[in-house]
This record gives structure tokens, C-alpha cells and sequence, in this order.
């Protein structure tokens, strides 16, 4: 998976439809999460889409499963997923995701309904974290 650094670089570097293409394909590089997992219990609310997410790994390495029945969200899914991505659950806990997005500008690149459902995936992401850290 690409940093989210190298994600802001070419992004910064494209505009509309080729930001949407990037998104997509975002979506397309997302790690695979088999079709057991995407159960009520992984299911992020609130979110225009079907959206899921499932922690892996330990207290040092938490590493995220995600996926979405759609092709933009689940490259805005891609995007939480690589600013959160395979760091200690303690820094994932404390840290602003909300603001390492910011660069993406997201809110007015795409419409309300396709990213309603981002602070509560953070929310989710960074409840897990919280979780695993205290473990």
C-alpha cells in the first residue's frame, strides 16, 4: 500500500476527474478482505455506501482489512486505511486523521454523501486502536 504522503504528491498533481481515477484505483491496490469478515459487526455506519473495516495485527503493527461495494469510497476507504496503515495502535489512537487528510481537500472534491460516513470511520479505526493498545 502507498504511503499517504506519496498519495498527496500525485494527487496534488491531478485535477477532477483524474482525482476521482486515482481514488478508484486507490480502491483497486486495497489488500484483500475476505467476504467472512464483512459482517454487521465490521460494518461502518453511516456511511452512503457499504463500508468495512477489520483490525489485524498487534499493539506494535496494527494493520486494517477495509472494503466497499463502491469504487470512490472504497479509494476514500484506501485513503484512511494508508494514514493509519501498519503503526504501533497507541499512535493510531492519538492521532489526527482528520487532519493528515486535510491535503486531500475531500469534502470539496466530492459530495456530502460520499464522504458523511469518514469521521465515523476514523472513529472506528482509531476505537480499534484505542482497543488493541490497551490490551
Amino acid at each position: 500500500m502507498r504511503t499517504l504522503e506519496d498519495i498527496q504528491e500525485e494527487y496534488e498533481f491531478l485535477e477532477g476527474d483524474e482525482r476521482y481515477r486515482l481514488l478508484i484505483e486507490l480502491g483497486r491496490e486495497l489488500e484483500d478482505m475476505p467476504q467472512p469478515l464483512k459482517t454487521d459487526a465490521t460494518l461502518v455506519r453511516g456511511c452512503s455506501a457499504q463500508v468495512w473495516v477489520y483490525p489485524t495485527g498487534n499493539a506494535e503493527n496494527l494493520h486494517f482489512l477495509a472494503d466497499s461495494n463502491a469504487a470512490i469510497t472504497k479509494g476514500i476507504v484506501a485513503l484512511v486505511i494508508s494514514a493509519v496503515q501498519d503503526r504501533p495502535a497507541g499512535e493510531v489512537a492519538q492521532m489526527d486523521v482528520i487532519a493528515a487528510l486535510e491535503p486531500f481537500d475531500l469534502k470539496n472534491q466530492l459530495s456530502s454523501n460520499r464522504t458523511q460516513g469518514v469521521p465515523n470511520m476514523i472513529a472506528l479505526v482509531k476505537q480499534h486502536a484505542a482497543r488493541i493498545a490497551a490490551a
